[in-house]
């Protein structure tokens, strides 16, 4: 049996394929707005990334150095749908994926580090990058749109570190750490209340059919951001 992630993915690829699932509202007027199909597509890439490039398997460790982002998003639902497990804060892990791939990130002991550019167009890191750091937005879009598992996951592996501690195994990510939300919700996730937290949103929303509107907390949330994007709960 396959586990919650593949699972969601099967759904929102397969389901209302070309409605909204994650919309992102960003700075400097950033709109992004992804389809069940489109979303989709953007992990399979990813897992495919993390599977070839860096060796990625089930049971491995990604610590998410990023805010909530719907880039950051993407890459926590990729290595769920490897079977992999998410960690955040100062947790150990093989992979790192930060905003901040500086001198201390690379020579933090990880396997590998993916340095994340969060503008909304960027098509590449800015500036230069430490010596072997990978640049996601560069490297992503290279890797298949289909993504296959080179070995099956289990449930029994564990899914999630959350900052207090709290070790959630694949089994359990969508009935213990994502949020309780009604079937079919427009939901909207204050990108300011942490990446953990938009993710265990963001699943709920999923879990139940349901789309996100993740906002930065440079934005303004507006009766007319409220009512253009149909939003039913926040």
């Amino acid at each position: 049996m396959s586990i919650p992630a593949i699972q969601l993915m099967t759904e929102l690829r397969s389901g209302q394929s070309t409605s909204p699932r994650l919309t992102w509202y960003g700075p400097d007027s950033e709109r992004v707005e992804l389809s069940g199909r489109v979303l989709d597509n953007w992990v399979a890439k990813t897992s495919n990334l993390l599977q070839d490039e860096l060796d990625a398997e089930p049971g491995m460790r990604l610590r998410l150095d990023l805010p909530a982002h719907w880039k950051s998003v993407i890459l926590a639902l990729a290595a769920w749908q490897l079977g992999m497990e998410v960690v955040f804060d100062d947790a150990e892990a093989e992979l790192l994926a930060t905003a901040d791939p500086g001198p201390g990130a690379a020579a933090g002991g990880f396997d590998a580090v993916m340095a994340v550019a969060l503008p909304a167009l960027a098509m590449r890191w800015q500036g230069e990058l430490p010596s072997g750091a990978i640049d996601y937005a560069a490297e992503v879009r290279s890797h298949g749109d289909v993504f296959m598992p080179h070995v099956d996951p289990e449930a029994s592996r564990r899914a999630v570190l959350t900052s207090a501690g709290t070790v959630l195994t694949h089994g359990e990510l969508l009935d213990g750490f994502a949020a309780a939300h009604d079937d079919g919700l427009r939901l909207l996730v204050p990108a300011g209340d942490g990446l953990e937290a938009a993710l265990a949103q963001s699943l709920g929303a999923w879990k139940g059919d349901g789309s996100v509107v993740l906002v930065h907390p440079d934005v303004v949330v507006t009766p007319k951001l409220l009512g253009d994007e149909r939003i039913q709960g926040h």
